[in-house]
């Protein structure tokens, strides 16, 4: 690691046109030693602050040795501690609660891309609930393009500087669908499947549609449905039906690439950060080694059975040492739908109000704990298209007036932990995306369908790839749904077994469904680590 750390060093001051002595080069290490993972950053602030210390000195030579080094150095360090001294005096971080800055799903930037400047632009005005149809169309287009844009930069889909033949095992130049049209041999594409007549499945992109056969496909990991955004090998047959030989979702990108190409765009709506304050943040996260999340899905308070399981869980967290930084309880919160024929919404109000004094009259909890409470599928609220609003005011006003300072989220909804970006999403999800599955997925990598499930999502940058038919999304905020850059943690609220799996470096889990088999989920931000719990 340490070598490595060397290589960047050295790399970034020749590049700045400076040359290290071995006493400065030791000196520097174990400075970015004190910012694992935002190395680059530190190293960009030393850099700067040494240029701009030496065109006020008038110092000309490119030869650094310990001593510039080090003054440059202690300056950084005794500004970072007076900075956070000064954020501790002012209360700013006088808890880790005040470190979680929860992000409703409705205030969310939207971006678009641009396929002629290849950049990506915010969207100005306001975005109306109910769009019109062209909003439909850009829902589609804004996805594809997210992801065509992820897939040029990827090394086997790039145009190869020579001409050679398109090999299976080399270089794979994604073609428009409309060249297909008097091609033969094998091609790759990449489009949405559509259904554009009952029983006949087609690949859209933005310059035409064709008709596939999937039935001699060698599909990969995850789940493979309608509207989800696949890259496809086959050839034209003679009936103008292009034969599928192998499909599969984009390829991933690190994270930390992603950010590179988005020119400080903030798309996960936390605010964009300067250098020296991602460092404070760095360094402050990895302070909260004792900072843990506790996450619950399924509270129905109108069961007197899994009010007592959770006073239980309560009760044994207020006897900690340290408690919780964060309770977050998601939906549903009844044992019943609560649709058109539901007619007990006085009752539901009054039991999220014993739910508040359950929560009061653990003191410690009330203190040093924040609740955060986000709505299910079944839960009361205007309809069922996500992103959906946080509960009513009407339901949770009893609770208030024992925890003043509860959070209702939206769903989805998003948590900046220092630096960490987190995503909370309670949907029935994995269920639905079986049901919706054009064709078996691959059981080569893995047969644990929430492993497949989180490939899904993940891949397609997007938490519900559904059609529209099975689960609506207001078109205008479809974006809220969008997962890029890719998060470090995705929380997937489900009814079905509790499951956890790291994939490509994010960290994924399922609480699993409290009221029915009494599982949540202790988590600790800091590390990532995630402990399945259980009564």
């Amino acid at each position: 690691m340490s070598s490595t750390v060397r290589k960047l060093i050295q790399k970034k001051f020749k590049i700045r046109g400076y040359t290290l002595k071995i006493d400065a080069l030791d000196q520097i290490l174990s400075f970015t030693n004190r910012f694992l993972g935002a190395e680059d950053e530190a190293l960009d602030l030393l850099l700067d602050h040494l240029q701009s210390q030496s065109q006020k000195l008038g110092v000309r030579s490119s030869i650094l040795d310990k001593e510039p080094v080090s003054r440059a150095i202690t300056a950084l360090l005794e500004a970072d501690d007076a900075v956070d001294e000064d954020f501790i005096a002012n209360g700013a971080v006088s808890s880790s609660t005040s470190a979680i800055r929860v992000i409703d799903a409705f205030l969310i930037p939207k971006f678009r891309y641009d396929p002629i400047k290849k950049q990506f632009h915010e969207h100005t005005g306001g975005l109306h609930i109910h769009g019109d149809a062209s909003a439909k169309a850009a829902l589609y287009k804004d996805r594809f393009l997210l992801l065509y844009q992820r897939v040029l930069r990827d090394s086997h889909f790039s145009k190869p500087a020579f001409h050679t033949e398109m090999s299976h095992y080399g270089s794979c130049e994604i073609a428009p669908i409309q060249s297909l049209v008097g091609q033969m041999g094998r091609r790759w594409v990449m489009g949405v499947i559509s259904q554009l007549e009952d029983g006949h499945f087609y690949l859209e992109d933005l310059t035409a549609s064709v008709e596939i056969d999937l039935s001699k496909a060698k599909v990969t990991t995850g789940f493979l449905s309608e509207n989800t955004i696949v890259v496809a090998e086959g050839e034209m047959l003679v009936n103008g039906i292009y034969q599928v030989i192998t499909c599969g979702f984009p390829p991933l990108e690190e994270r930390d690439k992603s950010l590179k190409s988005l020119a400080q765009h903030d798309f996960f709506g936390g605010g964009t950060l300067t250098k020296e304050e991602t460092l404070r943040l760095a360094e402050l996260e990895k302070r909260s080694l004792n900072d843990m999340f506790v996450i619950l899905s399924d509270i129905w308070v109108d069961s007197e059975e899994a009010m007592g399981k959770l006073e239980t869980v309560l009760d044994g967290f207020e006897s900690q040492e340290v408690v919780p930084s964060l309770f977050v309880f998601m939906g549903n919160f009844c044992s019943h739908p609560c649709n058109l024929s539901f007619h007990s919404f006085s009752s539901l109000r009054s039991q999220f109000g014993k739910l508040g004094q359950m929560i009061g009259a653990h003191q410690r909890l009330k203190e040093h704990s924040r609740f955060m409470f986000i709505p299910g599928p079944e839960d009361a609220g205007p309809s069922t298209a996500l992103p959906r609003c946080p509960l009513p005011k009407y339901l949770t006003e009893e609770l208030q007036k024992h925890i003043p300072n509860a959070i209702f989220a939206s769903n989805p909804c998003r948590v900046k932990f220092y630096t960490q970006e987190i995503v909370f999403f309670r949907h029935d999800l994995l269920y639905r995306m079986r049901r919706s599955c054009l064709m078996p997925p691959s059981t080569e990598e893995t047969d644990d369908p929430f492993e497949h499930l989180v490939a899904t999502i993940t891949h397609q940058s997007h938490l519900c790839p559904l059609p529209l038919i099975v689960q609506p999304i207001i078109w205008n905020y479809d974006h809220c749904l969008h997962l890029y850059p890719s998060p470090h943690t995705i929380v997937l609220g489900d009814k079905s077994e509790q499951k956890a799996f790291k994939y490509t470096g994010i960290t994924c889990f399922n609480p699993g469904s409290f009221s029915n088999d009494s599982t949540f989920v202790a988590y600790r931000p800091c590390t990532q680590e995630v402990e399945l719990s259980a009564l």
